[in-house]
């Protein structure tokens, strides 16, 4: 099914609830500097163009070379794919004026789910594009109308005032302009045309999508994580995000095969950028679940998450050594420490509602 990004608010599906747990995000510390390159990125500051008028945008979350957000132009008007957290919209914003548009040209946010690096800033990034829709998966649209709970949960984590200085508070979304897609549901602006998948795996209600203008995937979490600090050539560290609290290793897996299956020109990962896809990508990744199972299973009678935090980590580590990348082990324990222990929580936390 085919639909216009600016369809009338008739047309919003009902708010379908999320369930009772708590969404997270990575508390790491503050961001100096400019985004980490990849080859062949056109850069300027804290954007990296591409063809087909895509656009990365980091979003100052934390740590340059971090968390994105992407930016499509199609003959003067303006999608943006994950928006990061409340504290990256005057970023966004200012990455719009660079490309010559006002908040008006921009016809919808699309959000590839509701955790708080990926979607913290939507509701506050609507509020300025008067003409833009959010949209949302479905088992997410609550929380972006009413975000009560995303916000204590957040709270809860980093304590009040940590969660402001990283994160910013969160804005409810307009309900008269957002809205929860569906499978396969097609999207199109100025004669270009996004695609909707459903990809359950690292959260029931993640979604990825197909631009095809340009043939990419934006796959928010669903394709993994691959800071460019550990690139070398064309090697770089891919590994699965595992974390709390709907992370599903068999979903995992089939989302992997689905997205494989349609031969992207390229990746645009939120963490972090662009890279091309190779099957081997896939067959990584695969194998990365399955080990990280098999170690969650080792460590499944231990209270505490350290052991398994610990193995990850190696896990990593080991692979890195294998690819010669070239990082120290101080900068790879500085980069891949917190997202081992929030992988670590996330697999303990599917090992309990198996039990």
């Amino acid at each position: 099914m085919q639909v216009p990004l600016f369809s009338s608010p008739g047309s919003l599906s009902p708010v379908a609830r999320f369930g009772k747990r708590l969404l997270y995000s990575r508390p790491w510390g503050r961001l100096s500097g400019r985004i980490c390159q990849r080859a062949g990125e056109e850069m300027s500051g804290f954007l990296a163009d591409f063809p087909q008028g895509i656009t990365c945008i980091d979003t100052g979350y934390l740590r340059p070379g971090f968390a994105a957000s992407y930016l499509l132009v199609e003959a003067g008007e303006a999608v943006f794919i994950d928006t990061g957290p409340s504290h990256a919209v005057p970023l966004l914003l200012t990455a719009l004026a660079r490309k010559g548009l006002a908040p008006e040209a921009v016809r919808a946010v699309i959000v590839t789910h509701v955790h708080l690096d990926h979607a913290g800033g939507a509701g506050a990034l609507l509020h300025h594009l008067p003409n833009a829709r959010l949209l949302v998966h479905p088992r997410g649209l609550s929380h972006l109308l009413d975000p009560t709970r995303l916000q204590a949960g957040a709270e809860a984590v980093y304590g009040v005032a940590r969660f402001q200085e990283i994160l910013g508070g969160i804005h409810p979304a307009d309900p008269d302009r957002t809205q929860a897609t569906a499978d396969q549901e097609s999207f199109s602006w100025q004669g270009r045309c996004l695609t909707i998948l459903h990809t359950p795996g690292h959260a029931l209600h993640h979604q990825c999508i197909w631009d095809g203008a340009s043939g990419g995937l934006f796959s928010g979490d669903a394709f993994g994580i691959a800071y460019p600090v550990f690139d070398r050539g064309a090697e770089r560290l891919l590994f699965p995000a595992t974390t709390p609290v709907q992370f599903d290793p068999e979903a995992s897996h089939r989302t992997l095969d689905r997205l494989a299956a349609l031969a992207p020109s390229g990746i645009f990962l939120t963490h972090f950028g662009r890279i091309p896809f190779e099957t081997r990508w896939t067959g990584q990744l695969h194998t990365l679940l399955d080990q990280w199972v098999d170690l969650a299973h080792r460590h499944r009678g231990e209270t505490d998450p350290a052991g398994l935090t610990e193995a990850l980590q190696h896990s990593l580590w080991a692979q890195s050594v294998r690819k010669s990348l070239t990082v120290t082990e101080a900068v790879g324990r500085e980069w891949l420490d917190m997202d081992c222990a929030l992988n670590a929580q996330g697999l303990r936390a599917w090992l309990r509602r198996r039990s």
